[in-house]
């Protein structure tokens, strides 16, 4: 893939448009093996698990973070003003500007909450973030984040951790397709053809953690995982022959009335 295609977020433009997670790996060894298999320029981390007061030491030790664009996240946050907090931690700590907001809805599928995410997602934009708000297939909801100034919306392929692939892919599409900011897939992709797949959709890049993570050889995987998304890329830029899956309402739209005459 050319340069002249890379993915521009804020300032930053990226040639790989895979973005690599860093938690579940079995050492910081086979994680650094992994990232570098990968190609991935970007990175993300959890804030909650970096140990910024030095008390203990980080899965991320030993590993060139300056070589990489980082993208904290608020993983564990239960609530907006948790997801603002921990942000505000990153950027003091001097991460990065960019954050990706999780804010977690449902506990045991750590679905993300609509509703803290969209006010996390606006106050940090008001305060100068680059924001990446993971969020469940919702395509008002992704809309709504573009709206209130996301540079990127990551709507989930699956529950996250679970490796289970594209449950929704009519909504993915549908949000790909509406989206005006670009759309990174996150989430629950588990095997290198879901992320080909959702790159021919149109997607601006997937971000990975488990399914390279837990693969029985994680560095294969990773670098897998990278000539998936390259290949889905090129698929996309080429145009499938195959007809495009329409989207429209089920009742007509003609002769709805548009407003309720006087009384």
């Amino acid at each position: 893939m050319s340069d002249q295609d890379g993915l521009s977020l804020g300032a930053s433009k990226l040639t790989s448009r895979l973005i690599h997670g860093t938690g579940k790996f079995p050492s910081s060894e086979v994680l650094a093996s992994s990232i570098t298999a990968s190609g991935a320029q970007m990175i993300t981390l959890a804030v909650r698990r970096l140990h910024l007061d030095g008390d203990h030491r980080s899965e991320l030790e030993g590993i060139d973070l300056g070589g990489y664009i980082l993208l904290p996240n608020t993983a564990g946050a239960t609530s907006a003003d948790e997801a603002v907090r921990l942000a505000r931690l990153a950027r003091a700590a001097g991460l990065s500007d960019f954050i990706k907001v999780e804010v977690v809805g449902e506990p045991e599928t750590l679905l993300p909450d609509p509703i803290a995410t969209l006010e996390a997602t606006v106050r940090l934009v008001a305060e100068g973030f680059t924001v990446l708000p993971y969020a469940s297939d919702d395509v008002a909801l992704a809309l709504r984040l573009a709206d209130a100034g996301a540079t990127a919306v990551m709507p989930g392929a699956a529950p996250i951790g679970s490796t289970l692939g594209v449950l929704n892919p009519h909504n993915l599409r549908l949000i790909i397709a509406k989206c005006p900011v670009p759309v990174i897939v996150d989430a629950g992709l588990g095997s290198p053809s879901d992320a080909t797949r959702v790159m021919e959709w149109g997607a601006a890049g997937v971000l990975v953690n488990t399914g390279i993570a837990r693969a029985h050889d994680p560095v294969a995987m990773a670098r897998a995982f990278a000539k998936a998304v390259e290949a889905g890329r090129s698929a996309h830029l080429a145009g499938l022959a195959g007809r495009p899956e329409g989207f429209g309402a089920s009742s007509p739209q003609t002769g709805t009335p548009t407003a309720l005459a006087p009384a």
